[in-house]
């Protein structure tokens, strides 16, 4: 803050504005939108409050503002923070996502916040020359951090493209076909009983679809115990076998870490023959997509074993798979 700012506080240079009876105006073909603390929760004929407000949450959601570009109402769930001409719109609305409310909040149960305590935040003001420089130049560079978000986004997507492509291409030949079934047995998993509490929070690792994240297993988020392992139809992999998802994200695997169990949704890859671990963590992620393709299910997606052990690969000696 330079010496020709001042500090004052949100009480000299806003007002905050709450819809009250907001139920006699709502209406499916209303104009105006009426905002909660967590965004629209409706649309109403009539407004209260002028664009450029600041939506923040008084209940629930308190930390994610909001800023308003039209007329709207706005539920007394939420506060509106409508700023005085002394004071850039835009301004108040980068400030309120760069302040941490979260601090004001006294609850112990739905996080709240209190009128009084937010006309006593203090906010360094000047110029309006100033401020708009000041947003101007904030806008000029989000505008340069979307951009390169997008241009992230796109060379993620385009790795996704390249990825697949090299694992095709590291499976095409004139080599021998056969399908899956040939090649590999598979064992599923199982869920211990959450009604028995000595079934979990133990030492054995329990992987679910949640914890396939990239090419390797190093931990899980849940433990059962011993007592759990053995009376479910979960089972163990053993470090360094191949886990496969056949159930909500069908085709995925990677190579455990660690000894894990698994549930129902996973299946361990064993191979008929001695195939190099590494090699059939591959060649599923060559046919990722063709699992995808074989999936079916209304809600969530799978692939049946007969359909999975269909699936026609090449036959490759050792050598060549190392």
């Amino acid at each position: 803050m330079r010496e020709d700012w001042v500090e004052v506080e949100f009480n000299d240079v806003l007002e905050i504005v709450s819809g009250k009876n907001q139920k006699q105006v709502i209406s499916d073909d209303g104009k105006y939108p009426i905002y909660g603390s967590g965004g629209i929760i409706g649309r109403a004929k009539e407004y209260l409050c002028e664009e450029g407000t600041t939506i923040i949450g008084r209940k629930g959601t308190i930390n994610s503002p909001i800023f308003v570009k039209q007329q709207f109402w706005n539920v007394d769930t939420a506060f509106g923070l409508s700023a005085f001409p002394i004071l850039n719109k835009r301004l108040l609305f980068f400030f309120a996502v760069y302040f941490n409310f979260k601090k004001l909040d006294k609850s112990t149960t739905i996080p709240s916040l209190a009128k009084r305590d937010l006309l006593k935040i203090s906010i360094p003001l000047c110029s309006l020359p100033e401020q708009r420089a000041i947003v101007a130049k904030i806008e000029e560079l989000f505008s340069d951090l979307d951009q390169g978000i997008a241009d992230l986004k796109k060379a993620l997507d385009q790795l996704k493209v390249y990825r697949q492509a090299v694992l095709k291409k590291a499976f095409e030949g004139d080599w021998e076909k056969t399908s899956v079934g040939e090649l590999f047995d598979f064992v599923g998993g199982g869920t211990p009983s959450k009604r028995e509490k000595d079934y979990w929070n133990g030492h054995i690792p329990w992987a679910s679809v949640k914890d396939i994240k990239g090419d390797y297993l190093e931990k899980t988020q849940d433990f059962i115990t011993k007592k759990g392992l053995n009376n479910s139809s979960a089972n163990l992999a053993q470090k360094s076998e191949i886990i496969l998802i056949t159930r909500i994200s069908p085709g995925k695997s990677l190579v455990t870490s660690i000894d894990t169990a698994i549930n129902q949704d996973l299946k361990i890859i064993k191979p008929k023959a001695e195939i190099f671990n590494k090699y059939i963590h591959y060649l599923f992620k060559s046919i990722e997509r063709i699992c995808i393709k074989f999936s079916s299910g209304t809600t969530v997606k799978g692939i049946n074993l007969t359909n999975l052990k269909s699936i026609e690969i090449p036959v490759i000696e050792a050598k060549e798979q190392h």
